[in-house]
Order: structure tokens, then C-alpha cells, then sequence
């Protein structure tokens, strides 16, 4: 059988930074999109590829095109990695489902099957910063995520404790004032509690993703500005 030692290894062969495992039980109640999801499964294999920081010293308060560029790049790089894991289990024997790294398949409520972030956070990558994104001690929120749903019987990783303390940098920067500042040790019970969600995705539809070099739903703006895997000049 192959180990979570082995997966690893070869998920950071393929490009991978960081590489985390969850059990399930640990995100039990999450949303799902179809819902259900998760009730094959009993594992989670979570992989984080970092964007290079060069490509946010260029953002101040919008997207340019050389991130959307990046953030395409990685996500084809993380699908990529993803379905070779997924042949690996399933070649042993196992269930194995490749998620998308970056698919919305709900544009009410703007969800994709699941939150990476939070399946990142239960596999020990990161915490869940003011913005919503998963926080990694080493890059930051420059990272992009994808999961890979599995039976295999893996050891999960520990979990790691939020350290954004008293910082309000992403707040601050915030082109769309979405952020509300607020604190948990775990993570909030609701998205709203987090941001005023609508004027993020307002901001992102609305005006980024109308601009002709842009096109997609973007912003970087927070992840540019958090100190957490900044590198220091």
C-alpha cells in the first residue's frame, strides 16, 4: 500500500510546495457542492503550489496581468499534480477523487465543490487568515490550493494555531473595505462573519474582471500586502 510519506514525495516531485492530510471527520458539516460529497471518503490529500512574491510586489491596489498569468499557470500545475496523485491511490486499490483547484460551480453563492481553504486548514498547511485565505508560515497566502478526496487509510498531519494576532494589514489594503478585522482561534462560524462578502464579489465581478487585460474574478491586493512569507528587503 502506498504510505502518506510516498504521496508526498510525489506531490513534491510534480511542483508542489506544501503537501497536507486530513481526516475527514475534521471538516464534518462543510458544504458541499453536490452535496454529500465527502461520504465516500474518509481522507483528504491537500497540496499548496506558491506563487512566486515578485508577482505581488507589482500590486498596489488591483490585479495586473502578470499575476492573472501566474494565477492561471498554477492552477493548471495544481490539476495537473493532482490527477497523477489520484492514478497513484486508485492504482493501489483506493478511491480517489481530483478536485478542481479553482472551479466556481456556484455563482449565487460563489462556491466550488469545496473550500480548498478550509480543507487546507484541516490538513495542517496554514490557519485561516482575516481574509479568508489560508495563511502558510512560510509563504504567506501566496499559494494556491487543490484536494484530492481519498479512502486511503493516511495518517493526517497536525493542525497549526492562527498567528495573525492583532495584524490589519489585508483589512487596511482591502480595495472593497470586504474586510471585517475579526478574530478566531479556529475559524469563524460563518463567511459573514469574516467579510462583508458581496462587495468582494462585487469588486472582483463588477469591476476587475470587466477590465480587458484582466477578465477573471481577481484581486490580490490582500495577499500582496500580508507580512506572513513577505520577503523581507
Amino acid at each position: 500500500m502506498v504510505s502518506a510519506l510516498e504521496i508526498k514525495q510525489k506531490a513534491i516531485e510534480l511542483g508542489a510546495d506544501l503537501v497536507g492530510i486530513t481526516d475527514l471527520r475534521r471538516v464534518e458539516g462543510i458544504p458541499t457542492l453536490p452535496q454529500g460529497l465527502l461520504e465516500p471518503y474518509t481522507h483528504a490529500v491537500v497540496i499548496a503550489v506558491a506563487i512566486t512574491p515578485d508577482v505581488f510586489e507589482q500590486i498596489r491596489t488591483e490585479p495586473t496581468p502578470l499575476y492573472l498569468h501566474h494565477y492561471l499557470a498554477t492552477n493548471t500545475l495544481l490539476d495537473n499534480i493532482n490527477l497523477c496523485l489520484q492514478r497513484q491511490i486508485m492504482n493501489e486499490g483506493f478511491h480517489a477523487l481530483a478536485i478542481p483547484a479553482s472551479q466556481i460551480v456556484d455563482k449565487v453563492n460563489w462556491m466550488g465543490h469545496i473550500s480548498h481553504k478550509a480543507m487546507a486548514k484541516a490538513a495542517g498547511l496554514g490557519w485561516q487568515g482575516k481574509s479568508l485565505l489560508l495563511v502558510t508560515p512560510k509563504y504567506g497566502p501566496r499559494v494556491r490550493l487543490a484536494t484530492l478526496l481519498t479512502n486511503a487509510p493516511f495518517e493526517p498531519d497536525p493542525l497549526l494555531p492562527n498567528r495573525c494576532g492583532i495584524c490589519q494589514e489585508c483589512q487596511e489594503a482591502c480595495p472593497a473595505a470586504a474586510i471585517k478585522g475579526a478574530s478566531w482561534e479556529d475559524h469563524p462560524q460563518t463567511r459573514e462573519e469574516a467579510l462583508h462578502f458581496t462587495r468582494c464579489v462585487e469588486k472582483v465581478n463588477e469591476d476587475f474582471a470587466k477590465r480587458p487585460e484582466i477578465g477573471k474574478p481577481i484581486c490580490g491586493v490582500c495577499i500582496s500586502v500580508c507580512p506572513w512569507g513577505k520577503p523581507k528587503k
